[in-house]
């Protein structure tokens, strides 16, 4: 490990912190009618990022400022997919922000920090990092969901956001402040090599895992930690809820990787959180599926859907395998895809004085555009599982994984939450194709924005007949990177 800065490694993040900065100040001098140029100065940010961070990929794996951050395979790919993910969400609410006063400097410069905060999180190698990149991530997306400050439910919706998160975020600090006082360190490798050596204080180790779990639950939106994600997902502007559903489940991958599979992954710790994951697996299963049955508000059922598909991705980490840490990664690679298809679909038609989130808005969606209702019910098939969609293998990898580890009882369990899953995923699609539609106004949207939805859709479904290059990109990172 090298003692010094190495800039070069974090390039993506510096180029980024800067370009934000230079966004900030250009965006005071812009009108509405020329805030496109922050939209496009926000994308190209991103853009140039993306090239920063392929031209590491086939580098070594390399640490900066004194071995606190890490440049490594899974980080790489993983923040491919970030950007991918936070253009596409701008991209989505080109048309949806302007009418709802979002699409302003604020809007752009929150979701880039919220960006620089997720990469943050991915490339910790030191608990003070991974606690700045958190909380980077967590303010900027507290902000963002009370950007309208015209809205009671957005907030009301930011102030649960913030009370729960700041107690998550309390939660986790003091998990490693406990972890710090056992074995003395706050460098992950330092931690793991302490543990291991059997130099680690054991009833204080003991504690401060269980508030760091406890507290990854939260943000994870896991039950019994799961309160503030259906008043969250509903309250906030829509884009913002697209923002919390997608990219950062990648950066919460990330963090559970390199907290409890890289410092806390020692053989007696890994039954320890093994089973405290089977318990948050299971529980956010059964509530996140069986709940969802009652909702009615589209964005409400996508939030229990989350808490269910959460549960999944963490029978992939409980495994405690290479394997299964592959295809939890692959699980949240996919599942970003997937929400970007759903909630991308409710902004595009949603309008002016209209939001496009009640299941009733979803009714003879195809008697008004064949194309959009095909693209929903691609990505619903997804959601629920159903072969040959990228959801489907990406739910038969980490239930592979799992039985794999032993935890039969988990995977029949977790079989039957899917099968309960798919009534409420399927009932979208029913209402598209058999019911009369409401509203029979046309569907508007931008040449980019139907673009963007199109691959967005055609790549559940492509990557579903042929998923062994994606499976494959996540176990060879997990391979080079551990």
């Amino acid at each position: 490990m090298s003692l010094e800065l190495n800039l070069q490694a974090a390039a993506p993040e510096i180029f980024i912190l800067a370009a934000v900065s230079v966004i900030l100040i250009i965006d005071l001098f812009l009108d509405d009618a020329r805030r496109h140029w922050s939209y496009l100065l926000t994308l190209a940010t991103l853009g140039v990022a993306a090239v920063l961070t392929l031209a590491q990929g086939g580098a070594p794996t390399s640490y900066a400022f004194n071995g606190m951050f890490v440049a490594d395979r899974m980080a790489t790919v993983l923040k491919l997919f970030v950007y991918l993910g936070v253009a596409a969400i701008l991209i989505y609410s080109r048309q949806y922000a302007p009418s709802r006063q979002l699409f302003r400097g604020e809007f752009f410069t929150l979701a880039l920090f919220a960006t620089l905060g997720m990469l943050v999180m991915i490339s910790a190698s030191h608990l003070l990092m991974l606690y700045l990149g958190l909380e980077l991530l967590s303010l900027s997306l507290y902000a963002m969901v009370a950007l309208r400050r015209d809205s009671g439910t957005a907030t009301e919706a930011a102030m649960k956001y913030f009370v729960l998160g700041a107690l998550a975020s309390g939660m986790l600090l003091y998990g490693m402040s406990m972890v710090y006082g056992a074995t003395g360190s706050l460098a992950l490798a330092d931690i793991a090599n302490r543990i291991a050596a059997g130099n680690a204080l054991s009833p204080i180790l003991m504690f401060g895992l269980v508030f760091i779990v406890a507290g990854l639950g939260f943000k994870l939106g896991a039950v019994p930690f799961h309160m503030w994600v259906p008043d969250v997902y509903q309250g906030a502007p829509t884009p913002v809820t697209l923002l919390i559903g997608s990219a950062p489940k990648l950066a919460a991958f990330a963090f559970v990787m390199r907290i409890l599979v890289e410092a806390l992954g020692a053989p007696a710790l890994l039954a320890e959180w093994q089973n405290m994951l089977a318990i948050l697996a299971l529980l956010s299963m059964a509530v996140g599926n069986i709940t969802a049955i009652a909702q009615t508000n589209l964005k409400r059922m996508l939030a229990y859907s989350t808490i269910a598909h959460m549960g999944f991705m963490l029978l992939g980490i409980l495994a405690g395998t290479q394997n299964g840490y592959g295809s939890a990664m692959f699980y949240a690679v996919t599942y970003m895809l997937m929400t970007l298809g759903s909630f991308g679909m409710i902004l595009l038609l949603s309008r002016e004085g209209f939001e496009a989130e009640n299941l009733e808005d979803f009714k003879g969606l195809n008697q008004r555009d064949r194309w959009y209702a095909f693209l929903m019910l691609l990505i619903m098939f997804s959601l629920a599982g159903l072969p040959v969609m990228i959801g489907f293998w990406a739910k038969l990898a980490v239930l592979q994984a799992a039985f794999q580890a032993g935890y039969t009882g988990l995977v029949v369990a977790a079989v039957l939450f899917s099968l309960v899953g798919a009534y409420y995923y399927l009932r979208v699609v029913k209402l598209m194709y058999f019911d009369e539609p409401v509203d029979r106004s046309p569907i508007v949207t931008t040449a980019d924005q139907r673009v963007v939805i199109t691959v967005n859709g055609l790549a559940v479904l492509v990557l579903g007949i042929v998923p062994g290059w994606l499976l494959a990109l996540c176990q060879q990172a997990i391979q080079a990177s551990l």
